[in-house]
């Protein structure tokens, strides 16, 4: 049952560290992760370019965070949001209100994927049913519905019975052909529950990235990003409220990597630790922009990622419909071809080549964000 936040809750108001922080998640996606790639190639840092790639299986890296960070704000979010209808008692008329407009963005949010991915193609046998979008708006679903309905301890139970609801279940029955807790690409029992529900094409062949068992772990990001974002919406001091984050972060990363020994960290399976290592990181960044920006009142550095942030959503689509390279190549081409005649004889080929491409990954990203600032500047922003 629904319970109404407290009277003395902070008064609802736009956080500008949230935006900020979804803008520098989304930074990442779109090519900032080949423009920092291509620089640690040039400059010779092997060890920073291997953090610009996921891991093939088990492991961690810091590009791993991306779509869990992501998650995780889209709880954060959810707290400001739903206020309305979680502050006070709601008629049975309300509550259905409440629970059909997130019902239609999930359902939206799911469709516009399917769309990114390719569906008014109807190439249905070699069409790929699960993804970001798709995994977002069923996550956002399921987040929405526990903020609507449960306490804040309900959140946190919830959350902890997720994540070891999973780890059970991975750990008492087997893929069928291997035994129980095989968590390799070939025996995991979520790959083979892909491969039997999920029609069309799969992202590894053996399983799916967004698929099945592993969106409900994944649904733990949400919800600690809901906490979070109750946290910050409650009466605490600015002070306390960042403490509170980062110690929360403590908490999550060494339970996490902990966890690890036993239930590896692997972003394709969503295990649980992989869950409480990337939330803790998320606390970490939350807590970091917070208080820089909303407490220290830092906010100027923070506009280029704010106005990434306020139109996420259009952005990741628009970049599916708008060759923003071919722009970048049409502008910065002969920048890149020269820079490369200059270089080649003083530089080997991987580097010159990294050079050239990391001129032009800066064109992409002048593009998107020029692109992302007319339409910040005109207030429209997309609402999904």
């Amino acid at each position: 049952m629904s319970t109404p936040i407290p009277v003395n809750a902070a008064p609802i108001q736009r956080l500008q560290s949230i935006d900020a922080l979804r803008g520098f998640d989304m930074f990442w996606i779109i090519r900032g992760d080949a423009l920092f790639r291509t620089l640690a190639i040039f400059l010779g840092y092997p060890a920073l370019e291997e953090q610009l790639h996921h891991v093939s299986w088990d492991g961690f890296r810091f590009y791993d965070l991306i779509f869990p960070l992501f998650l995780f704000i889209v709880g954060v979010v959810l707290p400001f949001s739903l206020a309305k209808y979680i502050e006070q008692p709601q008629t049975p008329g309300d509550r259905w209100v409440a629970h059909r407009k997130v019902f239609l963005r999930a359902c939206l949010l799911v469709f516009l994927g399917w769309v990114y991915s390719g569906f008014l193609q109807f190439n249905f046998a070699d069409f790929r049913w699960p993804g970001v979008l798709q995994r977002i708006g069923i996550c956002y679903f399921f987040g929405a519905v526990a903020v609507l309905n449960l306490r804040v301890r309900g959140q946190a139970i919830l959350l902890a019975g997720l994540l070891v609801g999973y780890w059970v279940l991975l750990r008492t029955v087997p893929a069928p052909g291997f035994k129980a807790y095989d968590l390799t690409m070939e025996g995991s029992l979520v790959g083979y529950v892909d491969r039997l529900l999920i029609p069309g094409k799969l992202h590894y062949k053996l399983g799916d990235n967004e698929g099945v068992l592993s969106t409900f772990p994944a649904i733990g990001n949400v919800l600690m990003g809901a906490l979070a974002g109750q946290w910050l919406r409650s009466s605490r001091t600015q002070g306390k409220k960042v403490l509170g984050l980062f110690l929360a972060s403590a908490i999550s990363l060494a339970a996490g990597y902990l966890w690890s020994f036993s239930f590896p960290l692997n972003k394709i399976l969503w295990t649980s630790s992989f869950v409480l290592v990337t939330g803790g990181w998320s606390l970490a960044l939350l807590g970091t922009f917070y208080g820089l920006i909303d407490v220290l009142g830092y906010r100027r550095w923070a506009f280029f990622f704010t106005v990434i942030g306020m139109n996420a959503i259009t952005i990741y689509v628009a970049q599916r419909f708008i060759d923003f390279t071919k722009i970048s190549q049409f502008f910065l081409g002969g920048v890149a071809q020269h820079l490369g005649v200059a270089l080649e004889s003083s530089y080997a080929a991987n580097e010159v080549e990294a050079a050239q491409k990391f001129v032009i990954a800066v064109g992409v990203i002048a593009a998107e964000w020029l692109f992302l600032w007319h339409l910040y500047r005109h207030k429209i922003f997309l609402k999904v």
